[in-house]
């Protein structure tokens, strides 16, 4: 391996619902989703301490999440302001430090003018992964991209992370996008990183 392949900051690419907080069932679709109100908010019991180990581990911490609801018509931006905020005030009570929060608002089929059309930065585009690569100087190889959909693992894949698949209780072979690794919560993807570095 060569020098420069050592080259780089480390990150952790996280994505959020479903990962770092619980998804929650929405009555309208009869499907768990992201959270529409702060209310709805809640961590993944143990997300915050995996979190906590990584970033002790010398990781750059980013979060990077496609966010379509107000594109959808589902909610407010002022919700999802302030479930953001909720997150955060969260992070800041367990003394965690995340680099930057990257979100995608859009979404190709919404309803809301402006924001309901296809861009660069949903995944599993690597935008936000590319972006953060070259403002802080990190070094993909070296990073990992942490979700629990397919559109993550590509989304890792294309920016040359390895990457976590949460599966949580999903059968073995339901897993999708051919993930590096496969880890039943956050907790465990950190234990499998940490194993791994």
């Amino acid at each position: 391996m060569g020098a420069n392949e050592n080259r780089g900051r480390r990150a952790i690419f996280l994505d959020r619902d479903g990962v770092i907080n619980r998804n929650v069932l929405n009555p309208a679709t009869a499907e768990y989703e992201s959270p529409l109100t702060p209310d709805d908010f809640e961590f993944v019991p143990g997300a915050l301490s995996a979190a906590r180990e990584l970033r002790s581990a010398g990781f750059l911490l980013f979060l990077v999440s496609n966010q379509p609801n107000y594109a959808k018509g589902k909610c407010s931006q002022g919700a999802l302001q302030a479930i953001h905020e909720k997150f955060v005030r969260g992070l800041k009570h367990a003394g965690i430090t995340f680099t930057r929060f990257y979100y995608c608002f859009h979404h190709p089929s919404g309803s809301v003018p402006g924001y309901s059309r296809s861009c660069q930065c949903r995944k599993p585009s690597p935008y936000f992964l590319l972006r953060a690569r070259e403002e802080f100087g990190l070094n993909l190889r070296r990073s990992w991209m942490i979700g629990d959909r397919r559109a993550d693992v590509e989304c890792g894949r294309a920016a040359g992370t390895k990457t976590v698949l949460i599966c949580g209780e999903r059968l073995w072979n339901e897993i999708a996008g051919d993930p590096d690794s496969v880890a039943l919560d956050i907790s465990a993807a950190a234990r499998l990183i940490l194993s791994a570095e």
